[in-house]
């Protein structure tokens, strides 16, 4: 056949039917200028440098890092099997140490995943000098610029160690988390393979201690409240949870610092995640719940300010950064991001008020308490419109639509911690969060079937908040109904964290896959031109049929405008044309 068989007379057919295999063996010097004389002549002054032509590229998306595959037959004349990347993300970040260069024959072990890509300073210097130095050499004969098809005198830049825009996240990732990769999507890190353990070990993890933290109070609400007094609770139940809530913060920190100091580049990946960022401050929020759940044997009259100090710094940096770019608009304005997991950035101001409450310090408390409330309304508001830009609410319930009843139960309970009563103020943010709760409550059936995840931990403490809430109203009305409320929700907060607890255990010892790779952080900065959306001119086709529609529902008066608007434009085209 023609496609198989290399050409190598320069006549005998015609021009139409003249053909030359680009896969064919190299031909000797003295036959190539008659070999290529034909109407493909002008590809001959085309062709690369022989150095050039030993290389297949192979860009490493979204990295900065072009990295070159070696044509396995291109040295010796032999047809080398030049490998087209998979859309699997497994071929995005392996470089081999052998002659094959990323495509190797079947049956034959490839390396690893090059991981240093989100290694602590890591640049594009540090990972050409791991090449081996084969590689290194033809890399050294090649025009990069020529090959990426950029002008020489382009700067180079690293895409990695740029910020990757909000809406990167949202065209790249799907659900409710923004966890999962779209199957047109590549990502940089193997998929096939075992990421390292400090890469697997998401910033959600801090949701744990949330859980426990708030179930420390909770128990010892329950020993200390008159109105509870019935259960007859005894306050080890408190020191227990706060001992193990301890251990557990303690432990996620020190592991959390270790992937700051070898994995930095992966922290900022995840602060630059629409939805991970809120549970930056979840450590602090998780220190601020054991220094108000400090058991009364361990705790002393009046906590030092210092405390206080040293907990709600960080948070208050951070809502420096966070509420300013809400503020200030942009591409991470607070219509574009707003999540339900947006609560934890404003919980954490109630939580610090009833933290300065127990200090003595009721003045910082009433600032913390006036920040949080204003933007808690912004985001309240955000959220319950559904705009047309906010793609981050699935239409299905999810565990972090608990996210809602957090923020009014922290609410009221900061407030009653100020004023030293559970007044009308606090009594009617305690009713939004008990509505809130009822209206998910009857939704339960829309929580099944989802893969459970570590993050769900931190979608426990706003059940726990709304029964301590719940205990403080029993206290200052004390009946029948409202101690039944506080026992059936306290009863069900601590039945939700005990299955989340018995979960995680199963998954990470039985079944080991409590940490799977976090895809999240391995998307690449831009959307390549290989993966574009599918059904792209379906998308558009629906779109005019949505402002069809639209246009259809408008009104009579405006309808009849708009028609007298295009009839009158028609009349203005026609005089000027005569």
């Amino acid at each position: 056949m023609a496609g198989t068989e290399p050409s190598s007379s320069p006549t005998g057919h015609g021009h139409g039917h003249h053909a030359v295999d680009i896969r064919a063996a190299p031909q000797p010097e003295e036959a190539r200028p008659s070999a290529m004389s034909g109407p493909l002549s002008l590809r001959s002054d085309r062709r690369p440098p022989p150095a050039q032509r030993a290389f297949s590229r192979q860009v490493s998306l979204g990295s900065g890092v072009a990295v070159m595959g070696i044509d396995r037959g291109g040295r010796n004349g032999g047809r080398g099997g030049q490998r087209a990347l998979p859309r699997s993300g497994k071929s995005l970040s392996v470089l081999n140490n052998h002659s094959g260069g990323l495509g190797q024959a079947d049956g034959v072990a490839r390396r690893g995943g090059d991981f240093s890509m989100f290694r602590t300073k890591s640049t594009l210097s540090k990972q050409n000098s791991l090449l081996p130095s084969r590689i290194k050499e033809e890399l050294d004969d090649v025009d990069l610029a020529h090959v990426e098809g950029q002008s020489a005198g382009k700067p180079d830049v690293d895409p990695l160690n740029k910020s990757v825009p909000a809406g990167r996240y949202f065209a790249a990732l799907r659900g409710p988390e923004l966890d999962e990769v779209r199957d047109y999507e590549d990502i940089l890190l193997p998929k096939d393979e075992v990421w390292p353990f400090l890469l697997r070990f998401p910033i959600g993890c801090f949701g744990v201690c949330l859980g426990l933290g708030s179930q420390a109070i909770l128990w010892g609400a329950l020993a200390a409240s008159p109105a509870m007094r019935f259960l007859r609770v005894t306050p080890m139940i408190n020191v227990v949870v706060w001992l193990l809530a301890v251990a557990v913060l303690v432990a996620t920190s020190i592991t959390y610092a270790l992937k700051c100091v070898f994995y930095f580049e992966a922290i900022r990946r995840e602060f630059f995640h629409p939805v991970r960022v809120n549970f930056f401050f979840t450590p602090s929020i998780a220190a601020m719940f054991l220094a108000i759940g400090l058991p009364r044997a361990f705790a002393p009259a009046t906590l030092h300010p210092a405390v206080w100090c040293v907990f709600v710094a960080p948070l208050f940096a951070l809502e420096l950064k966070i509420y300013g770019q809400w503020l200030s608009g942009g591409k991470r304005r607070l219509c574009k991001v707003a999540n339900p997991s947006s609560h934890l950035s404003v919980v954490g101001n109630f939580v610090g008020a009833i933290l300065a409450a127990r200090v003595g310090w009721e003045e910082a408390g009433k600032f913390l308490w006036a920040i949080g409330m204003s933007h808690y309304i912004v985001v309240f508001v955000t959220l319950y419109q559904r705009l047309p830009t906010n793609e981050a609410l699935p239409m299905e319930l999810h565990p972090v639509y608990s996210m809602f009843i957090a923020t009014p139960s922290a609410a009221s309970l900061a407030w009653a911690a100020i004023y030293g009563s559970f007044d009308a103020v606090a009594r009617t943010f305690f009713f939004m969060a008990l509505f809130l709760y009822m209206s998910l409550v009857v939704r339960i059936n829309f929580f099944r079937g989802f893969r459970f995840s570590i993050a769900w931990w931190s979608y426990t403490f706003p059940m726990t908040t709304a029964s301590l809430a719940t205990v403080k109203y029993a206290e200052a009305v004390p009946c029948f109904m409202t101690r039944a409320l506080a026992l059936s929700l306290s009863l069900m907060s601590t039945t939700i964290v005990s299955l989340l607890l018995v979960s995680t255990l199963l998954h990470a010892f039985v079944w080991r896959s409590l940490f799977p790779n976090d895809l999240a952080i391995a998307i690449t900065k831009d959307r390549q031109n290989g993966a574009a959306r599918p059904h792209g001119k379906g998308r558009k086709a629906s779109k005019r049929v949505n402002d069809i529609k639209r246009w259809a529902k408008q009104a009579p008066l405006s309808l009849v405008s708009s028609i007298t608007k295009s009839n009158s434009a028609d009349k203005d085209e026609e005089e000027k044309t005569d």
